[in-house]
């Protein structure tokens, strides 16, 4: 995992979420996040795509289980470059 992406993806999660972003791990998922239920993941998904100019297809968002999850998918979109 590349530090800056966890950065910046745990800020956002810490913002959506209202917890702080040392509370937010790469093993922070829906099951242990109270707040983070089906209208904040969509709002995680949305508030990724704007960050990192990128966009989910609903299997990548289904994918994002946990963070470490999410931090591994924005990672290899960015590899992937502009679509």
């Amino acid at each position: 995992m590349t530090p800056t992406i966890f950065a910046q993806v745990q800020q956002i999660a810490s913002d959506l979420f209202g917890i702080p972003a040392g509370h937010v791990t790469d093993q922070s998922s829906p099951e242990n996040v109270e707040a983070w239920d089906s209208t904040q993941h969509l709002n995680f998904v949305l508030a990724l795509e704007e960050k990192f100019k990128f966009q989910l297809s609903p299997e990548e968002m289904e994918q994002m289980r946990n963070i470490g999850a999410v931090v591994r998918l924005v990672e290899n979109k960015l590899q992937q470059g502009p679509q």
